[in-house]
Order: C-alpha cells, then sequence, then structure tokens
C-alpha cells in the first residue's frame, strides 16, 4: 500500500549518501536556486561546488576551484561517511558505491575505476546518468558518487 511504502522510505532514507560536484553555477541560476548576484560571483571566482544529499535534503557541502579538487572533497567525504555513518554496514558487508554523471560518461568511468582503487573492499557497482530530476537543476559535466547499504 501507499502507506507502507511511504514508512519504509522514511525509515530507509538515510541509508545512502550522496555527493555532487558541478562544473557550473549557471543552470543552478536558470532555475532560481542561485541568485544571479551570487552566480556572477562564484563565476568570476570560478567555483564549482559540491553538493551534498542525505534524505530528502540537499546542502552545499563544499566549494572548490577544479573537478580534481572535487573528485578529492568527494572521496574524503565518502571515506568519513564509511568509517562514521556506515561504519556497521562496512563491517557486514552490506555498503556498495555508485558513480553517476550529467553528460560526462568518460571522466565518470575514470572516477569509478579511482574509487574502485581507493576503496577495494566495497563494491563500485555503477556508472549510471543522474535522474532527470535532478540533472535539469545542474547542467551538463556533473560528476556524483553515491553510496548505500545493500538491502
Amino acid at each position: 500500500s501507499a502507506s507502507e511504502i511511504e514508512a519504509y522510505l522514511m525509515k530507509t532514507k538515510f541509508y545512502s549518501s550522496i555527493y555532487i560536484s558541478l562544473d557550473t553555477l549557471k543552470y543552478l541560476k536558470k532555475g532560481g536556486r542561485l541568485t544571479p548576484a551570487a552566480a556572477l560571483v562564484g563565476s568570476i571566482l570560478r567555483i564549482k561546488p559540491v553538493l551534498q544529499i542525505q534524505g530528502e535534503k540537499l546542502d552545499a557541502f563544499k566549494k572548490v576551484h577544479s573537478l580534481t579538487q572535487a573528485k578529492q572533497v568527494m572521496i574524503e567525504a565518502v571515506r568519513n561517511d564509511l568509517r562514521t555513518r556506515f561504519a556497521d554496514y562496512v563491517k557486514n558487508g552490506e555498503m556498495q558505491i555508485f558513480v553517476a554523471h550529467t553528460n560526462y560518461y568518460e571522466e565518470a568511468e575514470t572516477f569509478k575505476k579511482e574509487l574502485t582503487a581507493i576503496f577495494p573492499s566495497i563494491p563500485v557497482t555503477h556508472v549510471d546518468p543522474l535522474s532527470l530530476s535532478v540533472s535539469c537543476h545542474i547542467g551538463p559535466g556533473s560528476l556524483a558518487v553515491a553510496m548505500a547499504r545493500c538491502l
């Protein structure tokens, strides 16, 4: 039933964590999620935000200036989550890592290989496009990493 599905989703919403690096602020501005002034300043400073999704909440996580920095920030965030929030799931072999992108397939495949080397005991199972509900707000050239408990 719908109420059972809702209860299950509410119970399991914190079994995952997602980090997304954006290539540009243009689409956040177009969607009204960033003021034109903030977008202008961010563009001048060449800021590439890393966002975080936990549960149903999307937040700014960190500001960086390059894809290399964004990947390092996301790797450290994954490492921290695996050591803390998901430590029991890691110990029980219940975690997976996923990579997603918006029109950035080659870089996503490279990132998957990097994550596999860094976290050899946790399967990095998929490289998929980000959902359209997210992609339309962040534009092309975005890269994401997600961790989830295997249910």
